[in-house]
């Protein structure tokens, strides 16, 4: 395994495996005994850096979520596992009632919120202190002062280390930490945004987007992030869910003129590495000058293996540049 720093202050930086593993779906879709030889085979393998949420999987029954954090604070008590495992999880997206859904009756960002739900993530995953903490999804409605302060004055009480946002637009995540900045605070340095080697479309408005989607890094972000060396992508989606293995999988975002040309250059580099396309996605991002570490959710332990083999993967200077340049 290979690792990376993030986070700058040496208080609260960590270090992480550069391949993290999603365990979005882990107590809910993919069952506990499962679940369990999933987290123990990373753990073996040197990786430290999983990733919930309070509100996975309310979609699986229609609830409100929190049976990952159960499922992983279950499994650290059983394994005796402490800080030398990251557990990275996020709030404001989790339904407010069994039904409904983060584009309706989301829980929000407001510093009530963030106090109470932080609290019963803690308590669900065992923790006396979240490693790192999302804001998961924007929250017009509230100030970005209060979220600020409010998630500030968890890192100030010990409750909290790191702080990320994820799918916000690249000017509120500057505001909020220009916010941070200027009174001193902890600030957002850990982005968690939805990339890959195809590029999708950002257009395509949806429910919770209107104005099309802010959940992928685009060119805004990525910029961003060479501007701001302190930063980290926490790259979710990396593998499309098998759509690279299973290309009927590929969400409609990415059917436009630009896919093939992207696919062509991944499936030849494949060819040449004796990889599979999934490997060479994951070895481009985490060998590339970004600091990107790739986040990979897995139902079985030969999905994790391949994952894990491409940790070794070094990619040429050239297979770079044609992967870099392909449009």
């Amino acid at each position: 395994m290979k690792y990376r720093t993030i986070g700058t202050d040496p208080r609260t930086r960590r270090e992480v495996s550069v391949l993290a593993l999603g365990a979005m779906l882990f107590g809910s879709v993919t069952d506990e005994a499962t679940s369990f030889a999933l987290l123990d085979r990373y753990a073996e393998a040197g990786g430290t850096f999983i990733d919930t949420s309070d509100n996975y999987a309310f979609w699986a029954d229609g609830g409100q979520g929190g049976q990952s954090e159960e499922l992983l604070g279950r499994w650290r008590r059983s394994r005796g596992i402490g800080d030398e495992i990251v557990i990275a999880t996020k709030l404001g997206a989790r339904p407010l009632a069994p039904g409904t859904s983060y584009t309706d009756n989301p829980e929000g960002l407001s510093a009530k919120v963030i106090r109470e739900s932080a609290e019963r993530s803690r308590e669900r995953l065992g923790l006396e202190k979240l490693d790192l903490l999302y804001a998961h999804i924007e929250d017009r409605t509230v100030p970005l002062q209060e979220t600020v302060e409010a998630f500030a004055g968890l890192v100030a009480e010990g409750t909290v280390g790191l702080l990320g946002a994820s799918n916000h637009a690249t000017w509120r995540v500057e505001r909020a930490r220009a916010i941070a900045a200027a009174a001193g605070l902890p600030g957002y340095e850990v982005l968690q945004y939805a990339h890959t080697h195809l590029r999708p479309r950002t257009d395509v408005p949806d429910d919770l987007f209107p104005d099309g989607s802010l959940g992928h890094a685009g060119p805004d972000l990525l910029s961003y992030l060479r501007a701001e060396p302190g930063l980290t992508l926490v790259a979710y989606s990396p593998l499309l869910r098998g759509a690279y293995s299973r290309p009927e999988r590929l969400p409609a975002d990415f059917d436009h003129p630009g896919t093939p040309a992207r696919l062509a250059v991944l499936r030849e580099v494949a060819r040449e590495t004796g990889a599979s396309v999934g490997q060479v996605v994951l070895a481009w991002q985490i060998g590339g000058d970004l600091p990107i570490v790739p986040l990979a959710g897995v139902s079985t332990l030969a999905q994790l293996e391949e994952n894990l083999a491409a940790v070794d993967l070094e990619l040429s200077e050239d297979q770079r540049a044609r992967l870099d340049a392909a449009h």
